[in-house]
């Protein structure tokens, strides 16, 4: 037989004898796999975890665009100890409207410069039917060309409603949802801190970040806000660079005017936030980064214990079929075989277990993802990188064994009880 089909020949059969092997001692065999099944079941579910919101807030949060960024009063990334975080709210003044008539004016790159201002959480009524906990915000007319918001029905806050302060507003499908499942709610009134505002149109449906509604707001003219709330509110600037391509030069140029504005000197910190949606994407691969350094040592920790107890099984395993072993020796079975047979025995051992933390695994982000609000998504490369380390380990630990199983001596082995 030629070299290469005895070699296939004989992996073939280590193969079969492992699987059998399995088969015959099942409890012992599941017993063994515990701290791999654990190991990869944790690797993959963190590895779902962080891929599934990788998604989400790709999709979600950090749905601002590509070429719209965002002024305000503090950063979200860099150093926030509680010193830092002290410093910035007494040297980090809040943004004054003449600071968002600056911006407009002086950043030219810019293809929409708008303002937006929070205020309270409100009760929104209609009748005797009350909507609680709603998000009021003041906006530009112009913040429906920068944020990722589109009119369903009716229009949006127009340069006339702003100029005059009209009570109008434009509601988030939640609230059309609660006061107006089956009616146009266009030309309807409804009352928010007992102000009473027409509804001039609805926004399509955002959905929602971790089981929060993204559709439960009201939002008004900022200068009917400011009308109702004076100016000294939290305020937002956001920017819409003309293209992607100039959003460095935008962002650039919007923070030298914004420095220039404020007298900050060459070399002082921003005492202003300024973030676009790789920011956000920016802050999140930080947290992921350390999530994914403490799943490697937790994963380590559970692969050497489950690949311990492989190799004390293995070396069980050789003393168990020391006869069987010189057997095979004896009608012409090679080291090489011996060998290839036990490291075989344990990939297979190893990688069963692997398979079974990745169905584990799977089962888990299933249910997670259709009864949770947490996303979690198990991308092919995972389960192939799961059962490949598993398999590796058990061949790393398996070495000892089959190395020792493969030294036996022929005649010594079959003296050896049966």
């Amino acid at each position: 037989m030629a070299a290469p089909a005895r070699s296939t020949a004989a992996f073939v059969e280590a193969v079969k004898v492992a699987l059998h092997s399995l088969q015959g001692h099942k409890l012992r065999s599941f017993l063994t796999l515990l701290g791999i099944i654990v190991a990869t079941t944790t690797l993959i579910g963190v590895i779902s975890l962080i891929e599934g919101m990788d998604r989400y807030i790709a999709a979600n949060i950090a749905d601002m665009g590509s070429n719209v960024f965002v002024i305000e009063r503090f950063p979200i990334v860099g150093d926030m100890t509680p010193k830092k975080w002290m410093e910035m709210r007494r040297r980090n003044p809040p943004l004054r409207q003449e600071e968002y008539e600056f911006l407009k004016e002086k950043v030219t790159l810019a293809r929409e410069v708008g303002l937006s201002a929070a205020g309270p959480r409100v009760d929104v009524r209609l009748a005797d039917q009350v909507s609680y906990d709603v998000d009021l915000r003041g906006v530009t007319p112009n913040m429906i060309n920068i944020v990722p918001l589109r009119v369903a029905a009716g229009r949006y806050i127009s340069d006339q409603d702003n100029n005059k302060r009209v009570a109008v507003t434009f509601i988030g499908h939640d609230l059309r949802q609660k006061f107006f499942p089956n009616v146009d709610p266009i030309g309807k009134t409804v009352s928010a801190q007992g102000r009473p505002f027409e509804v001039i149109g609805v926004a399509v449906s955002q959905g929602s970040v971790f089981g929060q509604s993204r559709d439960n707001f009201l939002l008004i003219p900022v200068e009917t806000f400011f009308k109702m709330y004076g100016r000294q509110t939290w305020k937002t600037v956001q920017i819409a660079a003309q293209s992607p391509e100039v959003m460095e030069r935008t962002k650039d140029q919007a923070r030298m005017m914004f420095r220039a504005y404020r007298h900050l000197r060459p070399g002082e910190d921003d005492n202003f936030g300024l973030f676009a949606a790789d920011s956000i994407m920016g802050l999140w691969n930080q947290l992921t980064g350390t999530l994914a350094a403490t799943m490697v040592g937790i994963v380590s920790v559970f692969m050497v214990v489950g690949g311990v107890v492989i190799m004390n099984i293995m070396l069980a395993a050789v003393t168990e079929r020391t006869h069987e072993i010189g057997i095979r020796k004896s009608v012409g079975a090679r080291r090489t075989d011996i060998l290839q047979q036990f490291l075989v025995e344990a990939a297979i051992l190893a990688g069963c277990g692997g398979l079974i933390g990745t169905l584990g695994a799977w089962i888990a982000a299933v249910v997670v993802r259709n009864f949770t609000p947490v996303p979690m998504a198990v991308p092919y490369y995972a389960v192939f990188l799961a059962v490949g380390i598993s398999a590796a380990v058990g061949i790393f630990f398996g070495i000892y064994p089959a190395h020792r199983a493969a030294k036996l001596d022929p005649i010594e082995a079959l003296r050896a009880e049966t």
